[in-house]
């Protein structure tokens, strides 16, 4: 839901309204699966990043090569119809000859020569096929293997860390840290006393410190379900649309729930 400014609202008393804290939705570091010297970083801090967008690219001379040989022997069909011309010229052979059988001008032991010569024929046929699609299969792995040294964004949002630079040998460790800003997490403390009269889809107006200052219209999306025994109080999470990322993430706020 979009935020909603509401103007002239009237001020709520201390005893309604409690204070928060905007926070991002979501929070990732991008690392690499694979380990390897990187080739590139291709973001840096403040940038703004579409989910699937690549972050990072590790160096893959050796795995491109790889592809290649694998994607060639996975295409070659040479050997494969040299395979079915023979087959085919046994298969006629042998047929031939079994005419011929009746008439005594092949003997029974050419005539399993033939057949055992179009047998053969057949099994290299078929070696062949399963050699091709064994390579088919290989080039697949291959080029799964060289999709994970590039690192993408898991999400749409923003770059607030940049660990590794170009160069840097990377493993297993974050090269980036991404924060989706869209929608915005708004994060309040409540009294036990005040627990079952907030709940998912309860309306909350969300007032916005200095410089907006302005109040905005939001729903509570999690209530916690244990009231912290120390504190006597709940967590509540109000999701704040920002779909053109006007509120900044760290922000302090003041919430008051509707009845």
């Amino acid at each position: 839901m979009l935020p909603v400014a509401l103007s002239g609202a009237a001020e709520p008393s201390p005893a309604d309204d409690f204070p928060c804290l905007i926070e991002p939705h979501l929070v990732v570091d991008a690392s690499t699966a694979v380990e390897g010297v990187l080739a590139t970083v291709a973001v840096s801090k403040g940038d703004f990043i579409k989910q699937g967008a690549v972050v990072a690219v590790l160096e893959s001379e050796a795995e491109r090569a790889s592809l290649e040989q694998a994607t060639l022997r996975a295409e070659m069909k040479a050997a494969i119809q040299a395979r079915k011309v023979n087959l085919q010229r046994s298969v006629e052979k042998h047929q031939r000859a079994m005419k011929l059988s009746g008439n005594k001008f092949v003997s029974p032991d050419e005539l399993d020569e033939l057949r055992s010569a179009a047998d053969l024929a057949r099994q290299e046929l078929e070696e062949q096929e399963e050699n091709r699609r064994l390579a088919v299969l290989d080039a697949k792995r291959i080029a799964a293997l060289l999709e994970q040294r590039t690192i993408r964004s898991p999400i749409t949002g923003v770059v607030v860390e940049r660990y590794l630079d170009g160069g840097e040998f990377a493993q297993a460790q974050p090269i980036v840290r991404l924060a989706q800003l869209d929608p915005l997490n708004v994060e309040a403390v409540l009294p036990g006393d005040r627990y079952g009269s907030v709940h998912a889809g309860t309306v909350a107006q969300v007032v916005l410190s200095e410089p907006f200052h302005e109040t905005l219209e939001a729903r509570v999306t999690m209530v916690e379900k244990l009231i912290d025994a120390a504190s006597g109080t709940f967590g509540v999470r109000i999701e704040l649309a920002n779909p053109d990322y006007r509120i900044p993430a760290g922000l302090e706020c003041r919430v008051t729930f509707m009845k």
